[in-house]
């Protein structure tokens, strides 16, 4: 391996559909093939248009009805609204399920985790995420910290929070794909748990 394309011979799918976060798409698509992946891009629907919260255009290489688990090496899930949509799409549900039972990486930021959440593979994971997820991951069982980027090397698991986090989550991505994720922070062992702090405000009278 290359240390110059440490992700050579490597395959990461992105999911895209409309009102995906256009920074959280393709600053990952542009990152991890200069790490020498192949990036493919799936969607509902192959060679299709989609855009951004923002308008960039983004062409689909695949269905999602073309994904196979031993053709992948990484999954990476951008944010903004597309989650909300492509949870719903038992295909996308049952290809993330797939993916996290052959402990191949998975790696979501901003509302990206909502898909994790529906594809049921949060519970006793470590994420971050945009914080208008925290309580769904929570509830759903999973440790929840906020961090630029948290990776639970247990579960082959990367996430981060905003477009800003996007550095550390493709180096985090990066790393634990080549076996080399032995980096400053980025593995949390004292996330917040659902039961773990205890409700302070007081109801009313």
């Amino acid at each position: 391996m290359s240390t110059a394309l440490p992700l050579a011979g490597k395959r990461v799918i992105i999911l895209v559909g409309n009102d995906y976060e256009d920074l959280e798409l393709q600053y990952p698509k542009l990152r991890l093939t200069e790490a020498g992946a192949e990036v493919m891009v799936a969607g509902k629907e192959g060679q299709t248009v989609y855009e951004g919260k923002y308008g960039y255009p983004q062409v689909s290489d695949l269905s999602i009805s073309d994904l196979r688990v031993e053709d992948a090496d990484a999954l990476v899930i951008p944010g903004g609204w597309m989650p909300d949509s492509l949870r719903r799409d038992e295909r996308v549900l049952k290809f993330v399920r797939c993916m996290a039972e052959a402990r191949k990486p998975i790696a979501s930021i901003c509302h990206g985790p909502w898909i994790d959440i529906s594809a049921q593979i949060v519970k006793g994971v470590k994420y971050t995420s945009s914080p208008g997820c925290k309580d769904d991951l929570l509830n759903a069982g999973a440790r929840w910290g906020d961090r630029e980027v948290v990776v639970d090397l247990q579960h082959n698991r990367v996430s981060a929070r905003r477009p800003d986090d996007l550095p550390a989550f493709c180096r985090s991505l990066i790393a634990l794909m080549t076996g080399n994720i032995a980096q400053k922070g980025a593995v949390a062992t004292d996330l917040q748990g659902a039961g773990d702090t205890a409700f302070a405000g007081k109801c009313p009278a």
